[in-house]
Parts: C-alpha cells; structure tokens; sequence
C-alpha cells in the first residue's frame, strides 16, 4: 500500500491529516495532571468547553470516537438489550462488531437512503414486548452519515427520530464523528442538533484534524456510569492534557475552515464526474466525502487505488468498484485538481 512517505495527496480519510505547527506548540505547552483522578486541567477545560457546546451536563475525554460509541452503548444498554441504526453505520461496520463483543447487544438495521431515517422508521424497526424477542432499547443517530455520503441530518429528521423514540422511553445517542462539518454546512448549532440525545460523541481526530481523541457528552448521571466503563476498557490516561490541548486549538482555529474542505470536495466531484466511466454514488456532496464508481470504467477500485498509490495520490476503496475521497486540514484546492487529473490518467492509462 506504501508508505506515508510515498503519499502526496491523502484522501484516503480525513484521520489522516496530521496536527499543525501551532497545534503542536499548544501540545507541548499544555499543563497537566493526573486525568483519571480529575487533576489534569487541560482535560477538564476541554471537558467543560465540549460539553457546554453541545448543551450537555458533563462530558469525558476519549482516546478515540470509537470507545465513546462503545461506552456509550454499554453504559445505555444490558446483554440482549437491541440497538436500532441505519444500516450504514459506524457501529455496524467499523467497530469490530464491538456492540456484540462488550455489550452484548444485537443491532437491528433501518434501510435507508443516504444513511437517514425517521420517526416512522423508528415506529417500524421497535419490536413489542415478547420474550422471544430482543430489547429495543437504543437508538443511534451517525451525523454526518458517513456512508450515507456525508450526509447532514437535519433538525427536522432528527426531531422525527427523536420523538418516536421518546414514544417507547428508548434511549437516544448521537454519533457526532463529523458533527462539526454539519454544523459548518447546515448554520445550524452543534447545542440544537445534540439537544434530543441523551448521549453524543464529538470526534476530534477527523476534520478537527488532531492526532488523537474524542469527547462524549452526557447528563452527569450517565458521564459517572460511563466513567466505571472507561476505566474497564481500559481508558483511564495519566497526564492527557498534552493531547486535550489539540482539542482545545482545533475548537479554536479548525471549525469554520471545514468549508474549505466542503468546497474541496465539491470540487473533486465535480472534476471526476466527467471522466468515462466514473458514475457519483450520490448526487449531492454535502460535506467531506465523495463517494464514486468506478465500475463503467471495466476497472475495479482496488486495481485503481494501487495505481493511484503509485502516482502518489491515495483514496480508499469500499467495495469492488467503489471508491471514497475525503477531504480534509492537509488538502488544499490544488491537491484535489491534481489528484482528479491523476484518476483520470490512470483510468486513461489502463
């Protein structure tokens, strides 16, 4: 697959865009303390601040998006207890069937276009009170809906959700990995997207583009709950304020500058679009990600992502013939005019 050396151009997720300069003097600069006993202040401030802006009571630093998801199911739910999700979510495909492992819980998937469902989905999916029957006991919201295109669930489809879900005293949690690019593309609060959720996850590592870390958000009930799950798997950290400060400089100086990274994005599509054989996965780019086809070409993407690698361009591959782009901090304009021009080239050249 090569090096990261050999990359040039990383779409292949915006986990790969790496911290700044000024990101890294923050880091180093950072004070701390003990954060599994309370005592490191940059973990607390970053705590606080996170939890303030999505209108939650109380909140707790992660090593990852995917342990808060993870915790968050096992702090909601008990062994047979039944998550309802869309079929594309995060849980169900990139978190190692984690739900199963230290949950115990089985997911029941919505089908769903663009990765949104609503409240009627919601009415469907919940089963009755049999004991031959799962628990429907959770359900997940991913926003944005990464294989749903990146797409931005609105206020709208949230409350529809949100209230059917009320109408079976179910819980509620939010998957925020890219809650900030909907909040970015939509003018809409990160507070008023996160209000009906009982629990969210604010991911840092991706378009906030720190190394490392994501915060989950609660009422102060469920955070002290979730703190006994944090120390099981083994998420308790000493002096982690080195990496809380990267959280606090991207809330800073990496939220606004997301649109960039939308209008990149749109600008890829648009450029690939027209090369033959290439075919959108969905017509609309509302965020970061672009997912195309490359099937008309008689290609298949994993032969068309070694090409790329070898040009130095890098984009990921989600099945035999589709591939997914994802912009981000360390992709500029004229990185995605170059890596369209090398698709092209290399689809030209095969």
């Amino acid at each position: 697959m090569g090096s990261p050396a050999t990359v040039r151009i990383d779409l292949v997720s915006d986990t790969a865009s790496r911290p700044t300069q000024e990101m890294r003097r923050a880091m180093a600069e950072a004070e701390v303390g003990d954060e599994q006993r309370g005592e490191d202040p940059t973990v607390n401030t970053l705590n606080e601040r996170v939890a303030n802006m999505l209108g939650q009571e109380d909140a707790m630093f992660l090593p990852s998006g995917t342990m808060c998801n993870q915790v968050a199911i096992i702090t909601h739910c008990s062994p047979g207890d039944e998550i309802i999700a869309a079929d594309a979510s995060h849980i169900i495909g990139s978190e190692g069937a984690g739900a199963a492992v230290f949950a115990g819980c089985f997911v029941r998937t919505i089908a769903c276009e663009r990765g949104i469902f609503s409240g009627e989905d919601v009415h469907v999916a919940v089963r009755g009170k049999k004991v031959k029957s799962p628990r429907s006991h959770l359900v997940e919201v991913e926003q944005t809906s990464n294989r749903g295109g990146g797409s931005v669930w609105t206020l709208e489809e949230i409350n529809s959700v949100a209230d059917a879900t009320r109408a079976y005293s179910l819980a509620l949690h939010m998957d925020g990995a890219r809650l900030m690019n909907a909040v970015v593309a939509s003018g809409v609060s990160a507070a008023e997207f996160a209000e009906p959720f009982d629990s969210v996850l604010l991911d840092l590592s991706k378009g906030l583009g720190c190394p490392v870390g994501g915060v989950l958000a609660g009422s102060k009930a469920f955070i002290e709950e979730a703190d006994v799950w944090k120390h099981r798997f083994g998420g308790a950290m000493r002096q982690a304020g080195i990496i809380a400060a990267a959280g606090l400089y991207a809330l800073d100086h990496h939220v606004e500058r997301l649109a960039e990274d939308h209008e990149n994005a749109r600008l890829f599509a648009d450029s690939i679009s027209e090369i033959p054989g290439v075919m959108l996965a969905f017509e609309s780019i509302e965020t970061n990600l672009v997912f195309f086809d490359v099937g008309g070409t008689g290609l298949n993407a994993t032969d068309i992502s070694q090409h790329l690698l070898s040009h130095g361009v890098r984009i990921g591959t989600e099945g035999e013939t589709r591939m997914r782009a994802v912009t981000h901090l360390d992709v500029s304009k004229q990185d995605v005019e170059e890596a369209a021009n090398v698709l092209a080239a290399v689809i030209s050249e095969k």
